[in-house]
């Protein structure tokens, strides 16, 4: 419960409010390797916490990157954080995506907005060849060009995995799809037998996704998707993130959709 020391090793802006903060141990301590999908607990002095989900590689033991949306007083304090400013860190916390479950599997990758974060290291997993999948496509939905994560990586990712982008609100310079990110998936070819989800995003984005690939075959136990609840110990003592007879911060963020269906479909809870 007692947060380390950490220092930011970089700091990078990706669109006004949302910024990237790449830290390390104080001490330069390596680091336990995390699943892809959990969490830390980033910890701004005299502020509080606020749970921020890994969007680095799980491999890099020198250092923690977590994209982070200004929301609030403790992610407000973390933006004005810069290169050698120190924060607590407490984590890695959760269960993580099934990266075991992609090998062999067309894998499906759906995101939107900042849902990009916590999937972007399964990315980076399954490029490095960690796991190995039958295919590998992105779905990406964003409400403007100007508000995409990783602009730099989508473009080198391009050339790797079939991708489809969207934006809500499109300038002349798009040539992308346009629209919510379901008008794409709907349109898409899906090996129901052999393909697992991997989704995040805002909840009613994925609400609508998931009424999408299910209603093209896709059963419900292949569809994972990462939750966010107020998140307060991250252990589940304090019972702020209980989700019908679950933790969100012990029993996920990632859950399969499957056995949290008659909690999910119940709104606001």
């Amino acid at each position: 419960m007692t947060p380390a020391l950490f220092r930011v090793r970089r700091r990078s802006e990706e669109y006004a409010g949302t910024f990237t903060l790449d830290i390390q141990h104080k001490e330069g301590t390596p680091l336990p390797r995390f699943e892809p999908g959990q969490f830390n607990m980033l910890y701004a002095f005299g502020c509080g916490e606020v749970p921020i989900s890994m969007s680095g590689k799980a491999e890099d033991s020198g250092g923690y990157v977590h994209t982070i949306r200004t929301h609030g007083l403790v992610t407000q304090s973390l933006e004005r954080l810069r290169e050698g400013d120190l924060l607590g860190v407490r984590g890695p916390f959760g269960q993580g995506w099934p990266m075991h479950k992609a090998d062999g599997k067309d894998v499906l990758i759906v995101a939107g907005g900042l849902g990009l974060a916590p999937l972007r290291p399964v990315i980076y997993s399954l490029l490095s060849g960690a796991q190995t999948c039958r295919s590998l496509r992105l779905f990406y939905g964003a409400r403007r060009p100007q508000e995409m994560l990783y602009t730099d990586e989508l473009r080198s990712w391009g050339a790797q995995i079939q991708q489809v982008l969207s934006v809500d609100h499109a300038d002349d310079a798009w040539s992308g799809a346009i629209g919510v990110i379901t008008g794409p998936l709907a349109g898409t070819e899906i090996d129901c037998d052999n393909t697992i989800v991997f989704l995040c995003g805002p909840e009613v984005m994925m609400r609508f996704c998931i009424q999408t690939l299910t209603g093209k075959g896709i059963s419900d136990s292949a569809i994972y998707l990462s939750m966010e609840r107020n998140m307060k110990c991250a252990t589940g003592h304090c019972g702020h993130c209980q989700w019908g007879p679950q933790f969100v911060c012990k029993d996920g963020p990632v859950f399969d959709y499957g056995s949290v269906k008659q909690w999910f479909n119940i709104r606001a809870l």
